[in-house]
């Protein structure tokens, strides 16, 4: 492969992850806001619980992202990285 493949598989992978960790959390927890605004009803409309329900699993979509960013922080600061290689996340040797 070429370098100009190797940087444009790079750039794919550094826009993946933008689009993911810049504009998609917060996009969740736009949402989740919205949908918390929605449970709670407003003048003279009933509560809707199932908007607090949608907002709760929105906010801990989030706070797992921030957690796991920040887990994989702190391992690279330890020489680990976080593995994929099951279902949950580990923490292993480089």
């Amino acid at each position: 492969m070429s370098n100009l493949g190797f940087a444009l598989e790079g750039a794919w992978k550094v826009l993946l992850a933008g689009l993911i960790l810049g504009a998609g959390l917060p996009v969740l927890f736009a949402l989740g806001i919205r949908s918390l605004a929605h449970g709670a009803g407003g003048e003279g409309a009933q509560p809707r619980p199932a908007g607090k329900v949608m907002a709760g699993t929105l906010f801990a979509i989030v706070v797992l992202g921030v957690l796991l960013g920040l887990t994989y922080i702190v391992a690279s600061g330890f020489g680990k990285t976080i593995s994929f290689d099951h279902v949950w996340p580990a923490i292993v040797d480089k």
